[in-house]
């Protein structure tokens, strides 16, 4: 019998993409199938971004500009997919269905289930609702029901993990609608997630990103300010874990054990995001952000002290209501003096249900435009700066799975270095034995030096190139084959022989 097949598409931060791999757990967990194991259902895929799956989960985010507009333009583009597909389902969940509920099956009436933040785990259970009742099936929560960490998953890469520490955020930023749609922070218990961990690790991965709205602040729910160092510390006991990340801290409660933790564990790794947002104290003021750019400019000099490679990322936000010329220069002088490796520079929008959406002071759009050409300029030239300064040096890349067409052509892998900055690196003109696979580890040594990436084409001259074969090497290996053999069983189905039982999964 043909599988029912499904494809879930991700928009937005990290959180989502974590999410989103739950929802496909689930799904596998259902008895659905990913579409990517089935070639004839994977050949109908259309530029709707359907897949050519039967079932399209659009797991959506509500801070970028448009969400909504880009959203409805899709589900525009899926209904026509629809149509000419039958049984086909659309599902829509995430921040911006937690936000607008019921109104999105109001303007997509092709829409079959929309789900919130709150309770990814109804999702195969709205699917079976909406196909037995042939009507919609919409379910929101107000809060947490289930953590999504308890829930089935169908990781997006086998060498590394996002593991959630926590959910929801206890800020009352006024740009930001995420409190609103995430709710109140709520913290997993440190032996779950090193658990968590621990089991990652024993399927293959070697690196894992704690993830968490505002990691630093993890441990207030159960009266420990200094768990998330703790936490820090005891990853680096875990065998096999070769790396740790973690996103996104709060310049507010970043605190001194987490630099000496981040320092003194030598798998977390020397890269820190710390969200600036503005560098003006008046605007910092407005947001509601507990920080003044003083401090923030002595988290990150403690950071470099204890960790002189540390490549330290950033969000701004140019433009928020009420922002004058002076307050911008502010902000282009803190960036100035951080030297971020790199940045995400947003131009402010109001976010309907937000503080900062209802005031009358709102900046011109071709202000604000101006403002953020100037700001990206400046941090073009500094990237291109600093990550020139690293020729020579040598860099150690987990080579990451679906590198593009560029790396295709320039016969190159790419890759994250320790620092997290995105290395691509050239292969040996006589490459002896296996090239390197999606979860090993490069050495080369940096040859180019560009605003968002750097090269290393140390190989090309006879020069630096060598190759660590992981575990996480071998799992992905290991999954390719799976991989192909599901797709060429889908292509050859064998005919089985039914025993009149009842079946708990759908086929």
């Amino acid at each position: 019998m043909t599988p029912t097949t499904f494809s879930v598409r991700t928009l937005g931060c990290q959180m989502n993409v974590h999410d989103s791999e739950r929802m496909a757990g689930l799904l596998i967990d259902a008895g659905y199938t990913p579409v990517d194991l089935v070639p004839d259902a994977a050949a109908r895929a259309t530029d709707a971004g359907d897949g050519g799956a039967d079932i399209v989960v659009v797991n959506t985010c509500s801070v970028r500009e448009n969400a909504a507009t880009r959203l409805f333009g899709n589900l525009g583009q899926l209904a026509a997919v629809k149509r000419e597909r039958p049984g086909m389902q659309i599902a829509v969940g995430g921040c911006l269905a937690q936000q607008m509920r019921e109104e999105i099956v109001h303007r997509a009436p092709w829409v079959d289930v929309v789900f919130g933040t709150h309770n990814i785990d109804v999702l195969p259970v709205l699917l079976e609702r909406a196909r037995h009742n042939n009507e919609a099936a919409v379910e929101i929560e107000e809060s947490l029901k289930v953590f999504p960490s308890t829930l089935p998953t169908k990781r997006e890469n086998p060498y590394a993990a996002w593991v959630s520490i926590s959910v929801g955020c206890n800020n009352t930023c006024t740009f930001c609608i995420v409190p609103s749609l995430r709710g109140k922070e709520r913290d997993r218990r440190p032996g779950d997630i090193l658990a968590e961990i621990q089991a990652v690790v024993d399927a293959g991965a070697i690196e894992v990103t704690l993830l968490g709205q505002n990691v630093n602040s993890y441990g207030v729910g159960f009266g420990d300010r200094g768990a998330f160092a703790k936490l820090l510390r005891a990853c680096g006991q875990i065998e096999g874990l070769k790396r740790v990340r973690f996103t996104s801290p709060h310049p507010a409660a970043f605190s001194d054990d987490v630099i000496d933790a981040m320092a003194e564990t030598p798998n977390v790794m020397p890269s820190l995001h710390m969200p600036l947002q503005s560098g003006s104290d008046a605007v910092l003021r407005q947001m509601r952000r507990s920080y003044r750019s003083k401090k923030f400019l002595g988290i990150l000099e403690r950071v470099r002290d204890k960790m002189p490679d540390a490549a330290i990322t950033t969000d701004i936000i140019v433009g928020f209501p009420g922002e004058t010329e002076e307050d911008f220069a502010q902000t282009l002088a803190v960036v100035e003096a951080s030297r971020f490796a790199s940045a995400y520079t947003f131009q402010y929008s109001p976010r309907p249900g937000t503080p900062a959406a209802d005031r009358t002071d709102q900046v011109p759009a071709d202000v604000v435009t101006e403002r953020y050409q100037r700001l990206i300029a400046l941090q073009d030239r500094i990237s291109t700066e600093e990550n020139e300064a690293l020729q020579g040096s040598v860099v150690e890349v987990l080579v990451a799975d679906g590198s593009g067409r560029k790396d295709e052509a320039s016969e190159r892998i790419s890759g994250r270095a320790r620092d997290n900055r995105l290395v691509h690196v050239a292969l040996p003109p006589e490459q002896a034995g296996p090239a390197p696979r999606p979860g090993d580890i490069v050495r080369a040594r940096v040859t180019h030096g560009a605003p968002h990436y750097l090269v290393a084409d140390s190989a090309l001259a006879g020069g630096l190139f060598e190759i660590e074969r992981t575990r996480a090497g071998d799992t992905w290996q290991a999954a390719q084959a799976a991989a192909r053999e599901a797709r060429e069983a889908s292509e050859h189905p064998t005919t089985a022989v039914g025993l009149g039982m009842p079946s708990l999964r759908r086929p």
